[in-house]
């Protein structure tokens, strides 16, 4: 029977214990150092979570100043001062009287007309409607800067009136001293004239007499038939 030597016994031994330890590294090398970085591995860190919530913009700030509120009309006030003064439906001679501003009374102003020359008033005892008083005549005193007022634009024109002469003679009505030409003047013997209520004069006549009184309202065509002398003309057709 052979005898191992006991070298070659050693050197088996030393051999097998190499291949142990080498395997016992590779099996290590698969797995990951508790404190070592790779660049190719997943990080445990938490990820920031985007809300799915609509953005909702601030608002900007709000102005805390207090707006002015409109100012008041001025009071400006019309009175009769040397007499009875007409309300008329309009800012013009030649829109009918509706009504009276007697001598002391007085009213509020609540607007003006283009040329400040006419100014709306309430109708006294009726303060629901309203009419235009002329202040251009010395019988009415003005209290007040009228250009503060609020300017009005008429929508509602005058319906014009005529006075038409048929006699032979030259009249002239009073008040005013409007002249109406005789009829051989056709067509100026045709004249229009405001509202209100006049007296007719024949100017022809010694002390010119009186022919006629007519109350002109808005529309109004009248015609002078009976001259000074007491003669009747007719006019001719239109």
């Amino acid at each position: 029977m052979n005898k191992i030597n006991p070298l070659t016994l050693l050197v088996a031994l030393m051999l097998i214990l190499s291949a142990c330890k080498a395997t016992s590294n590779a099996a290590q090398a698969d797995v990951a150092s508790p404190t070592g970085t790779a660049s190719n591995m997943p990080s445990s860190a938490p990820v920031e979570q985007i809300s799915n919530l609509p953005y909702t913009a601030t608002p900007p700030p709000v102005s805390t100043a207090t707006m002015s509120s409109t100012p008041a009309p001025p009071t400006i006030v019309v009175t009769a001062v040397k007499g009875n003064v007409f309300i008329r439906r309009g800012p013009d001679l030649a829109y009918d009287a509706i009504s009276v501003l007697m001598y002391g009374q007085n009213a509020r102003a609540l607007a003006r007309d283009v040329l400040a020359k006419w100014v709306q008033i309430p109708i006294p005892g009726h303060p629901k409607e309203t009419g235009w008083i002329s202040i251009q005549t010395r019988f009415v005193a003005v209290g007040g800067d009228t250009m503060k007022l609020p300017e009005v634009m008429p929508t509602d024109w005058p319906v014009l009136a005529s006075l038409r002469n048929c006699t032979y003679h030259y009249m002239v009505a009073e008040p005013g001293g409007i002249i109406i030409p005789a009829v051989y003047n056709f067509p100026d013997n045709d004249v229009q004239i405001n509202p209100g209520v006049y007296t007719i004069h024949d100017i022809e006549v010694d002390g010119s007499p009186e022919v006629m009184q007519v109350e002109i309202k808005e529309g109004s065509e009248i015609d002078v038939h009976d001259d000074g002398d007491g003669d009747h003309k007719k006019c001719a057709a239109p």
